[in-house]
């Protein structure tokens, strides 16, 4: 391909996903907002402020640091 064949093929896919883009952005504009902003209760968990059972991280590896009883290279 020549770089004139690349150019118009570009110019192609950007007029497309400009299409797209003013596309989406009329449909957002027809939808109703589903939810005031205030997150629904029914769907929210309570997390305690309680630590966690320490028993339960007895096998497991610190993240990037590999296992408890081992040292990184």
């Amino acid at each position: 391909m020549s770089l004139q064949d690349d150019l118009s093929a570009v110019r192609r896919n950007l007029d497309d996903l400009t299409r797209k883009v003013e596309q989406l952005e009329q449909q957002a504009k027809r939808q109703k907002p589903t939810s005031s902003g205030a997150p629904d209760p029914s769907r929210m968990v309570t997390i305690p402020d309680t630590p966690y059972d320490t028993a339960l991280w007895t096998d497991t590896d610190d993240e990037g640091l590999g296992a408890r009883d081992r040292h990184a290279p």
